[in-house]
C-alpha cells in the first residue's frame, strides 16, 4: 500500500496560482458587502458586479482556501439518495424544483465557461449512485422511481464501468466535473475588472443595522452598504440561531495515480462508509479522487484512520502508483437537507445568508449566487421559497432539530467529565492530545522541533470541550463544528474568538 503524504494539501490549490488581495485598512462604502471568498461569495459578487453594483468582498483568510478549495468538484444534481425523501417530505413540485435549481446551476457554469473561454477541465460525466449490498437495493429502487416520477434524465442499471460487484446503480445523465479554482479565478478577475473590490485577511465580526447596513471587521474597519450577503460557510453573523439548525461533518479525499485507464464517470456509494470516485486532469497524468469516510466533526475514530481506510479502498479498486494528495473538508447539513439561501430572518430583509450545502457546494453554491443576486437586485426567482431560511417542515425538521441538539448536549456533558491523565511533556514529536495542566483539561501539540503548543480546550462558542484531529492537526468541536489551529486561532465557525493559550515554564 502506498504511503500517505505528510502534508494536508488539496490538489486544486496546489495546481493553480491565485491572485492575492490587500487587507482592508480603511472605512469604505459599497452597494453590497459580500462576506466569504468561496464559490457562493464569488458567484454572488460576479453577478452583482456584472449588473453595475459596487461590491466589497471580504474574505477572512485567502480566497478559495475553505470548503470550496477542498471539494471533490462534482457539478451534479445527484446529491445522494434524496429525491424519494424529498417527494415524501415536500411533494413533487418542490422535489422537482430542487433538481431544476441544480441543473440551472450546471448550465450557468457551462455557459459562463463558454462565454468567458475558461480553461478549467470542464467535461460532462454521468453520475452514479451504486450499492454492493442487498440492504440498500430497495432504497435505489425507490430513488429510481422518484427519478421517473420527477422526469429526471437517468437510468436504473445492474452494473457500472468501475470493477465493483454492484447489486444496482441509479445513473443521472449529463452531469459534469471541472477544476473549480481555475473556473473561479476567472470570475475573480471579472469582479475586479468591473470595479468591485476584494479584501483578504479581513474577518467580518459584526453587522450594525440602520438606514444602511455597516459590516464591522475584526480590526474595527467599517463597510457601509445597502445589502450584506453572508456567504462565509457558517454564518459569521448568526441572527437566526443557525448553530442549532445545522450540524457539521468532515469527509476525506485522496488524490492517487493508477496504472489502468480510468473508465469515466462520477460515483458515490449508497452504502456506509461512503465512497466517492472521480478523475481529474493533472498535467499529463490522470488523478483519481477517492473520497468519503464522513463523520460528525470532533467525533469518531482518530482521523488518520479515515485516510488509511480510503487508501485501502483505492488499492482494492485500482493498481495505485502513488498517493499524491490528501485533504479533508467540512460541510454543514440543514434540518431538512435543503440549503438555507435568502434573507437571514424575516426581520432582516437586507441581510442574506447562504449555508448548509451538505457536501454539494458546486451546484448549491452557484444556486446561492444566482438567487442572492436576484434578491438583492429585486428580481423574481422561482427558487426563493424552496431555499428560504425561514421555512420549517414539521417532518423532518422537528425530529432532526431534537436529534441534533440532544447530540450537542451529550457531547457537552461528556467533555466536562472525561478523565485526563496525560501531561504535555508525555507527547512525542508530531503528537497532539488532551492533557492535564495544573489539574485542568487542556490541549497540547508537540511539533517536530519539540516545541509545545498548549491551549484551553473549551470552545469559545458555547463551552463544549474540543477533541484533537490528528489527520489535520486541529482542535475540533463535537457540538457545533468550530475548528481551531494548534495555537488556538479560529479556522471554522461558529466560534469567533480564539482559544486561550497556556504558557508552560518548560515549553520544550
Amino acid at each position: 500500500m502506498s504511503s500517505l503524504p505528510s502534508t494536508v494539501e488539496p490538489y486544486w490549490r496546489d495546481s493553480v496560482s491565485l491572485p492575492s488581495f490587500p487587507k482592508l485598512d480603511a472605512d469604505i462604502s459599497a452597494d453590497v458587502a459580500v462576506i466569504g471568498g468561496g464559490i457562493s461569495g464569488i458567484t454572488t459578487a460576479y453577478l452583482l458586479s456584472a449588473q453595475g453594483a459596487r461590491v466589497a468582498l471580504l474574505e477572512a483568510d485567502r480566497l478559495l482556501n475553505g470548503t470550496t478549495g477542498h471539494t471533490t468538484a462534482k457539478i451534479t444534481a445527484q446529491h445522494d439518495l434524496v429525491y424519494d425523501e424529498f417527494l415524501n417530505h415536500f411533494g413533487a413540485e418542490k422535489a422537482r424544483l430542487y433538481y431544476d435549481a441544480c441543473m440551472d446551476a450546471l448550465q450557468f457554469i457551462r455557459r459562463t465557461i463558454e462565454e468567458q473561454q475558461i480553461d478549467c477541465d470542464f467535461c460532462e460525466q454521468d453520475a452514479y449512485i451504486y450499492t454492493m449490498s442487498s440492504s440498500s437495493f430497495q432504497k435505489l429502487v425507490k430513488e429510481w422511481e422518484a427519478y421517473e416520477r420527477l422526469g429526471i434524465d437517468g437510468a436504473f442499471v445492474e452494473s457500472i464501468p468501475l470493477p465493483l460487484p454492484v447489486a444496482a446503480a441509479v445513473v443521472m445523465k449529463r452531469q459534469a466535473q471541472f477544476h473549480p479554482l481555475k473556473y473561479l479565478a476567472k470570475l475573480v478577475d471579472s469582479i475586479t475588472q468591473a470595479g468591485s473590490a476584494i479584501y483578504e485577511h479581513t474577518p467580518a465580526a459584526d453587522i450594525e443595522q440602520g438606514k444602511r447596513m455597516t459590516v464591522i471587521t475584526r480590526d474595527k474597519k467599517r463597510v457601509e452598504c445597502d445589502h450584506v450577503a453572508v456567504c462565509s460557510h457558517f454564518p459569521f453573523y448568526d441572527g437566526g440561531f443557525y448553530f442549532s439548525r445545522m450540524y457539521a461533518e468532515r469527509s476525506y479525499v485522496l488524490g492517487v495515480t493508477i496504472t489502468e485507464p480510468y473508465p469515466g464517470g462520477m460515483y458515490l456509494s449508497a452504502d456506509e462508509p461512503k465512497r466517492s470516485i472521480r478523475s481529474a486532469a493533472a498535467g499529463s497524468d490522470t488523478l483519481i479522487l477517492i473520497g468519503g469516510e464522513n463523520h460528525k466533526t470532533g467525533q469518531g475514530v482518530p482521523t488518520m484512520r479515515h485516510y488509511e481506510a480510503l487508501s485501502s479502498f483505492a488499492s482494492q479498486l485500482f493498481t495505485v502508483n502513488d498517493i499524491r494528495y490528501r485533504w479533508s473538508a467540512q460541510d454543514l447539513t440543514t434540518l431538512d437537507k435543503v440549503p438555507y439561501i435568502g434573507p437571514m430572518t424575516a426581520g432582516t430583509p437586507n441581510i442574506y445568508v447562504a449555508t448548509g450545502y451538505r457536501k454539494w457546494g458546486m451546484t448549491n453554491g452557484t444556486v446561492a449566487g444566482m438567487l442572492l443576486s436576484d434578491l438583492i437586485l429585486d428580481r423574481d426567482n422561482r427558487y426563493r421559497d424552496l431555499y428560504s431560511p425561514s421555512r420549517f417542515y414539521a417532518d423532518p425538521s422537528m425530529k432532526q432539530f431534537f436529534t441534533t441538539n440532544l447530540d450537542v448536549a451529550k457531547h457537552l456533558l461528556e467533555g466536562k467529565i472525561e478523565p485526563v491523565v496525560r501531561r504535555p511533556q508525555d507527547l512525542t514529536h508530531g503528537e497532539g492530545a488532551v492533557v492535564s495542566v495544573n489539574g485542568k483539561r487542556a490541549g497540547a501539540y508537540k511539533d517536530e522541533a519539540g516545541v509545545l503548543h498548549v491551549v484551553d480546550t473549551t470552545c469559545t462558542h458555547m463551552g463544549c470541550e474540543l477533541e484533537w484531529n490528528s489527520g489535520d492537526r486541529t482542535w475540533d468541536c463535537p457540538c457545533h463544528g468550530s475548528r481551531f489551529s494548534i495555537d488556538g486561532d479560529v479556522i471554522e465557525g461558529p466560534a469567533k474568538q480564539p482559544l486561550a493559550r497556556i504558557e508552560l515554564d518548560d515549553a520544550k
